[in-house]
């Protein structure tokens, strides 16, 4: 049987010690920050058994493992599924830093098994198929085999009362042609994925002189949009550092026509971009690279196109919703989760909430959007399954998306924004100005965000904590207001 719960692990005593003084006020959370089950009738789910659960959970990323943890902790007594074949699970913001020698690529993942709480049934197996007319998964064959080779037995479909999507995007590698071939030689690498983070490290510090560096950015959406320009700027910090960026051609390739969506970041973008003497073009997209020529052609707007030749190229793929959720009824047109973008419910099969990168919503596609998702989409379940009572409020999510964009080594723009580019500090402006390069705000994000990310928001105390209370309205008010991030940029 596949349905397996992780180990135990007596974490809780550990983890305090760690901490120091202040372990045992934050790893205490608090239940009173988002609501529980008051009735009777929804604490008595229909039996559990390995193909059925009260929630079902599909995708153990950083949204999926914090949902997790915060249901376990908030209601313990529900059954829950995890369905993910991965055995890792990775701090993916971190792969830029690794890019640059600033971060250990070891120090980016763990077994998945130790991020998980007690009693999930961890199902190590992908979805071939969404049936939610019928409440039902469809499974595809695990990956973890028998000691004879044979792939491990397992349910083969999963019922559930709640359903909670939320597997990230598919790099589409393969719509660059050429690009699989040849990615991590001849110059080709790519931050966004594990394996070729080191290898862009390489290539910076092997740069002949003269040498020309392209960086790509194709159309949105995509994970963290800053991350594209991240690994121009942190590259050239160090030919800076080198005295050698003068020396250097740092070409900028951007399907989008400005750097930043958001207005008010651009300008120190663009300082950065002149002080590097990097040239930005923008709406061109890469379609193709000839790894052994060290050529890249882009395609205009025109439908023109354009080849480039390189010693270093840093492809970002273009980026899509997995392929078992933009063919099912839970996509919208775009082939993201359709939901209402404010409470993080499915806008047609009201037992489905989604959130994460994988949602049909304008919000910026981060860690940061997760943070502020995952307290909402806890608050409106757990209200929606009070069957007898009914939902009494619904929480609701204002967009808050962050980008720290690390402009140099030891400096970072954090942009932090809502709908409509609205801005969103966390700080106040006497101490970090999002609109400008800070240091302070690069310890917080090379430094201590891993951290928190390990111990506080992944483990699910931030999200219990009081002070991580969403704002939430009567539902009868919820019901009548407009979502209003229902496109992407």
């Amino acid at each position: 049987m596949e349905a397996l719960a992780p180990p135990h692990h007596p974490r809780s005593a550990r983890r305090s010690a760690m901490l120091g003084p202040l372990g045992p006020r934050l790893l205490r959370g608090g239940r009173q920050g988002l609501p529980q089950l008051r009735s009777r009738a929804a604490r008595s789910a229909f039996a559990p058994s390995p193909e059925r659960f009260d929630v079902a959970v599909v995708g153990g990323g950083s949204a999926g493992t914090t949902v997790l943890n915060v249901l376990r902790h908030q209601v313990p007594y529900l059954s829950v599924a995890l369905i993910d074949p991965s055995d890792t699970h990775t701090f993916q913001p971190g792969w830029t830093l690794v890019g640059s020698g600033d971060m250990r690529a070891d120090s980016t993942s763990r077994p998945m098994h130790s991020v998980l709480p007690d009693g999930v049934s961890w199902i190590r197996r992908p979805v071939e198929r969404f049936e939610p007319e019928k409440d039902t998964l469809h499974l595809g064959p695990s990956p973890v085999t028998t000691a004879s080779g044979l792939a491990a037995d397992g349910p083969k479909s999963v019922e559930y009362r709640r359903l909670i999507v939320c597997p990230g995007l598919e790099l589409d590698w393969g719509a660059i042609q050429g690009l699989e071939a040849t990615l991590g030689r001849n110059g080709v690498t790519s931050n966004y994925h594990p394996k070729h983070c080191e290898y862009t490290a390489q290539l910076v510090r092997s740069m002949p002189p003269g040498g020309r560096a392209v960086f790509t950015q194709p159309a949105m959406p995509i994970k963290c949009v800053g991350a594209p320009q991240k690994a121009l700027y942190l590259s050239a910090s160090t030919w800076e550092r080198r005295g050698d960026v003068s020396y250097l051609s740092i070409h900028f390739y951007s399907a989008a026509s400005t750097l930043f969506g958001v207005p008010a970041y651009v300008p120190a973008l663009s300082s950065y971009m002149s002080r590097y003497g990097a040239k930005v073009h923008f709406q061109h997209r890469l379609e193709s690279v000839d790894g052994p020529g060290r050529v890249a052609t882009f395609v205009r707007n025109d439908d023109s196109r354009v080849q480039v030749g390189f010693d270093m190229l840093h492809v970002v793929p273009p980026q899509r919703a997995p392929r078992c959720v933009r063919e099912s009824a839970l996509a919208d047109e775009t082939g993201f989760v359709e939901v209402n973008t404010e409470t993080l419910r499915h806008a047609r099969f009201k037992n489905v909430y989604a959130l994460g990168d994988v949602i049909s919503s304008s919000n910026s596609k981060t860690v940061a959007a997760v943070r502020k998702q995952v307290p909402v989409l806890v608050h409106n379940l757990l209200e929606d399954m009070d069957e007898a009572v009914g939902p009494r409020t619904v929480a609701m999510y204002d967009g808050y998306g962050a980008c720290p964009l690390t402009v140099e080594r030891g400096k970072v723009v954090l942009a932090e924004f809502g709908w409509d580019g609205k801005l969103l500090p966390t700080y106040p402006r006497w101490l970090i100005d999002g609109t400008q390069p800070s240091r302070l705000a690069w310890f917080i994000n090379a430094r201590l965000m891993p951290w928190y990310y390990w111990h506080i928001m992944l483990p699910g105390r931030e999200a219990t904590h009081p002070r991580s209370k969403p704002m939430v309205v009567p539902a009868e008010q919820s019901e009548t207001n407009e979502s209003p991030g229902a496109k992407h940029l």
